[in-house]
This record gives structure tokens, C-alpha cells and sequence, in this order.
């Protein structure tokens, strides 16, 4: 995927109704260079084309290169945010540390395993009783046929157990090989129809027809944020490649050149930072994409462009940690370091996506925070959304006030940090007659002139503490839904299993509620205390092992306490059971 598309709906098999299913979840599993990721990614792309809904997310070793590699898939009639409770179907092109995957795949006697090694056994992956385990030849069937590759193969079983359309399977096997010339084309298509003709040997049920035609966008985390960030009216980036943020800077470099604006691959990322301040002095809107390690490094920095009231964007992809922990898996950890990792009293923006589609009206708003108040953005994004793709409805446009207060014509008499009524006071560009001012780390007066005084340090704090206390955020700081009596308070990725969990537990929407924070940072005490009225029970839901945004919200706001907690660390997602459950136990 290089770019977010609109797609096109292709015909849809009829679906025995005995057999028809809202939703299908499989995985694909195989060693590094096997084409797991390719012919799951094919199939996710099918079913968008066929007018379903899904979700993929994607797990690896970590292992620069080589090693092992799952994709999950979950395709539905409705909305997916999650992934499965567990899968239908189970295809491993081969069977090479696949136990790795032992904690992360779901596995029950109705799941279909279907291994690509003839004669291979069903290794530890799963607990008694055991799944039911048929074969594929791979080695044998491509042999046969020459030029045909096992992943297609797979690709095609797949397609063909779960109902998909051959024609949308045939029609990106076509546009991916197509570079490769007629005879790949060929040979591709000849895998993939050896593919369906052996699904016809298993039973499995099959999607349900596609619901109406609409609108779909596939889309993963990190092009959701890139996107938003265009949209906010970002021109210029610079980074330093990190896993899992890479592909945000992968999408944004050709397409910020053919808008005019430019992104520069920094040597580290302490000159990433540093770079984006200075593009932003010069008058553009910025940022930077890095994970938890990159942050730490940017920590000082960031407090400059505090002190200096220089907007800017800090997307902040979230991994296992601490240190480089798991780079490949998900967690909620970098919470603390967004809030409190600045020196001094450093008043920022900390933002939070709570869906991939919400990654872009996020990274647009927070852009739209970040120029508005003049003040440095982090926007708390991670694994699970960054590099996971989903099928989802086109997202609405948006569009935001976006302007940065500039001094057009400053005069003799300009004072950068004036103590305006906002806290925000009009910012000079470079060249512009008379906007000459200091702008570093060092406390200042109003012209800028660096200062140690008493007076002058307790204005400028008040200053830019107030600019970000007293702006209006409006609605977009939660997500809230539901008006029940029990309130579930969670964030981020947390969001999508807990709102699924919660219409298992309470169908028709009147017991629970659910608020997402969206705006972490600067806390709003009186907003959340308004939308927790009514509640008798609350329950936070995080995946952190130390609590960080329950310890965080205590600090913050006046909880109840009766308020209880559900916090686990990463790698292993959150999946809906496992809410659910949690919420069954929390309400008796």
C-alpha cells in the first residue's frame, strides 16, 4: 500500500446460508521470505474490494532480517477494531518457529489448520483438545508446476476456504506481478487457481455477503497519521528511521515533495528534533515520527521549543519497552515520558488516536493544537495501529482554523513573548523588518532578551502555562459513548477491544459507558468529571504493567474510589474476551 484509496467493489459469491459467517478470522504463518505478509495482504485487499470490512495486524521476531513472520486477518460484515477472540483458520506455509507464536494465536477443535508440509506435525502451539489438522503439499504442487510460488498457493486456499472472490484475488495478483512481465502474471494466477481447487477439499464456513456498497478506504496506522499531518498542514519533516514509526516517513517523502514541502532522513535523532525546530522558526508546520527510545533522546530539545513557544508535532509510535524491548509488538508504556519526561514546567500537548482512521483526524488536530498554541504536540500513537491495516469507512473531512499567530509588520517596539490575554503572542519570521528577537532556551523577558528574574521567569511560566489550560478544545478531547452507570475510562488502542467487549456484555447500551481520552495532556478535570456523572462503578483499562495512565488520572483528576483498574503489559494485544470477561467479574 502506498497511499490511502478508495476501493472498488468486485462481485461477491452467494454464501450457503448453513455456512455463512459475519466474520472470518485467519492467520498465516511462515520463516522470513516465505510471503506471508504479501498473500494476507492480498487477501485483506480482496475483501475491501468485495465491500467487507477487516483488519490485519502483523507479528515478527526481532530479527533485522530473516526470521519468523504471522499475519492475522479478520474480515467482517461490520466495523473491525480488533482481531478475533480467536481464528477460523490457521495456514502455515511451513512450520519454522512457529511456537514463537504460541502465546498470540487462538487456536480451539473448530479452528481449520492447514499445514503446507506434508506429513508435518502440528507443533506446540495449542492446548488439548487439539484443532482439526489437514495438508497442503506446497513443495510437491510447485514442483509441478514450474514458476509457481507456495505463498500463492496459500493465497489461493485461503481465498477459496473463506469465500472470497477468485476474480479480486486474480485482479491484485495481476497489478502485483505486473512489472514482472506476462509469464510471472501467468504463473501467479496458475498458484493461486491450485490454491482454490484444493480448498474444495475442506469445510469451512464462509463469509456472509458483503453489506451495501459504500465508501472503504484501506489504510494502515502510521499512513492515517502521515495523512492527518498533510492535512494539518505540515510541509516539512525530518527523522531518523525507527521500527515501528518508519512507515509514516516512508509515506510522507514522495508526497510532501508534490505539495512542496520536503522531508530529510536526520542522522540521529537528536538532529531530527533539532531540524524540525529550526523549520518551524522558519515558519513551517512540522514534525518528527520516532518511538519510546527516539523520545528520550528528543526530551531536552522539546523543552526548547516549550521555552521558545515553537509549534511543533512529535508522533510518537509506541513499542514494547524499556530500552529497545520488543520493537515488533505493541504496549501503552511511553505514557509517563510523554506527560513528564521534560525538565522543568514545560507545558506541551499529549494527544492519543484511538482507532487507525483516528490516527488521522488526531495527527490533523493535533498539528492544528500544536500551531494554534504555539507550543510542541506529542501525539501518542503505536505498534498496533502504526503498522496494522485496516478496511474502514472514509474517514470525514475535517478541516481546522489552522494559523499561527505571525507578526506581519512588528516595528521597533516587538515583543516576542508579549503576555497577551491567550498566552499566545504573535510569532516574527525570519527577514521579517523589525521581528529580530532571541529565541533559545534560556528565560527571557517579553522582547526575548534572556533574563534571570524573578518577575520575568513567573510570567513567562504563567504564560505558557495558560495558553495551553485555557484553550478550547471543544469536543474532540474524548470519545464518549453510552450513558450507562458503570463508566470503562481507557485510551489509545485499549479503545477498539473495550468497545467491542461492551456490546457482548450489554447489547443494547444501557448499562455501560465508555470514555476514550483522546487529549491526555493538558488534563481536563472538569470535562471528565462531567462525563462520569451518574456513574456508581468505573473501571480503567490500559496495557501497561505499571499503570500509568490509572496512576496518571490519579493525579490529575478527582477519581471516586470505588474507581478499579485493569492493566496488563503488551506484547500479547488485548483481544474482546478477554474484556469481556474483565467486565462480567467488574459488574456482579
Amino acid at each position: 500500500m502506498t497511499q490511502a484509496e478508495t476501493q472498488k467493489r468486485a462481485s461477491v459469491p452467494d454464501a450457503t446460508t448453513a455456512l455463512a459467517s459475519p466474520t472470518i478470522a485467519f492467520a498465516m504463518l511462515g520463516s522470513g521470505g516465505s510471503g506471508v505478509m504479501t498473500a494476507a495482504e492480498i487477501l485483506l485487499r480482496a475483501a475491501a474490494r468485495a465491500g467487507y470490512f477487516g483488519l490485519m495486524t502483523k507479528s515478527f521476531g526481532p530479527q533485522i532480517r530473516g526470521g519468523e513472520a504471522a499475519a492475522f486477518v479478520t474480515l467482517s460484515t461490520q466495523p473491525v477494531e480488533t482481531q478475533a477472540d480467536q481464528v477460523d483458520l490457521l495456514f502455515a506455509i511451513d512450520w519454522k518457529n512457529a511456537g514463537r507464536f504460541a502465546g498470540e494465536l487462538q487456536l480451539s477443535t473448530d479452528t481449520l489448520v492447514i499445514s503446507g508440509e506434508a506429513g508435518a506435525e502440528l507443533p506446540d502451539i495449542a492446548t488439548a483438545p487439539r484443532p482439526r489438522l489437514e495438508e497442503i503439499n506446497l513443495k510437491a504442487l510447485t514442483r509441478s508446476h514450474k514458476g509457481t510460488r507456495p505463498n500463492m498457493v496459500a493465497l489461493g486456499a485461503v481465498a477459496g476456504a473463506i469465500g472470497l472472490p477468485r476474480d479480486a484475488i486474480a485482479d491484485l495478483v495481476q497489478e502485483r506481478l505486473s512489472k514482472k512481465g506476462e509469464a510471472a502474471m501467468a504463473q501467479g494466477l496458475t498458484a493461486v487457481d491450485l490454491g482454490f481447487d484444493e480448498a474444495a477439499n475442506f469445510a469451512l464456513a464462509q463469509l456472509a455477503p458483503a453489506p451495501e456498497d459504500t465508501p472503504r478506504w484501506i489504510i494502515s496506522g502510521n499512513q492515517a497519521a502521515g495523512y492527518g499531518a498533510i492535512r494539518g498542514g505540515v510541509r516539512f519533516a525530518a527523522a531518523y528511521p525507527i521500527t515501528p514509526a518508519t512507515e509514516i516517513l516512508e509515506w510522507l517523502a514522495p508526497r510532501l515533495q508534490k505539495i512542496g514541502g520536503l522531508l530529510v532522513q536526520a542522522e540521529d535523532e537528536l538532529a531530527s528534533i533539532n531540524m524540525i525546530i529550526g523549520g518551524s522558526f522558519g515558519g513551517a508546520a512540522v514534525l518528527t515520527a520516532t518511538s519510546g527510545p527516539g523520545l528520550a533522546l528528543m526530551s531536552e530539545s522539546i523543552g526548547l521549543a516549550v521555552a521558545a513557544e515553537i509549534p511543533l508535532l512529535v508522533i510518537d509510535v509506541m513499542r514494547g519497552g524499556p530500552s529497545t524491548g520488543i520493537p515488533t509488538k505493541s504496549e501503552q508504556s511511553d505514557l509517563n515520558i510523554a506527560v513528564y519526561g521534560l525538565h522543568g514546567d514545560a507545558p506541551h500537548v499529549v494527544t492519543a488516536p484511538n482507532s487507525i482512521s483516528d490516527c488521522l483526524f488526531t495527527a490533523q488536530w493535533s498539528t492544528h493544537l500544536a500551531e494554534s498554541m504555539q507550543v510542541p504536540a506529542i501525539m501518542l500513537s503505536d505498534q498496533s495501529f502504526g503498522q496494522a491495516l485496516g478496511i474502514v469507512e472514509k474517514p470525514a473531512e475535517l478541516a481546522f482554523a489552522t494559523r499561527r499567530a505571525v507578526a506581519e509588520a512588528p516595528g521597533q517596539d516587538y515583543q516576542r513573548y508579549a503576555l497577551t490575554a491567550t498566552g499566545v503572542s504573535p510569532m516574527a519570521l525570519p527577514g521579517t523588518p523589525g521581528g529580530q528577537y532571541t529565541a533559545d532556551g534560556l528565560e527571557h523577558s517579553e522582547t526575548g532578551t534572556p533574563s534571570s528574574g524573578v518577575a520575568d521567569h513567573n510570567r513567562q511560566l504563567e504564560k505558557r502555562l495558560r495558553k495551553v489550560v485555557d484553550f478550547e478544545y471543544g469536543d474532540h478531547w474524548a470519545q464518549i459513548e453510552g450513558d450507562g452507570t458503570a463508566a470503562i475510562v481507557t485510551w489509545g488502542s485499549a479503545t477498539g477491544p473495550v468497545r467491542q467487549a461492551m456490546r457482548r456484555v450489554d447489547p443494547e447500551g444501557r448499562r455501560l459507558r465508555l470514555i476514550s481520552l483522546r487529549l491526555i495532556s493538558p488534563a481536563q478535570p472538569a470535562r471528565l468529571a462531567r462525563a462520569l456523572a451518574g456513574c456508581s462503578q468505573i473501571l480503567v483499562v490500559e496495557q501497561s504493567q505499571m499503570a500509568q495512565f490509572f496512576g496518571y488520572l490519579k493525579a490529575q483528576f478527582e477519581l471516586p474510589p470505588m474507581a478499579d483498574l485493569y492493566a496488563r503489559p503488551g506484547p500479547q494485544p488485548f483481544r474482546a474476551a478477554e474484556i469481556a470477561a474483565k467486565l462480567e467479574e467488574w459488574l456482579s
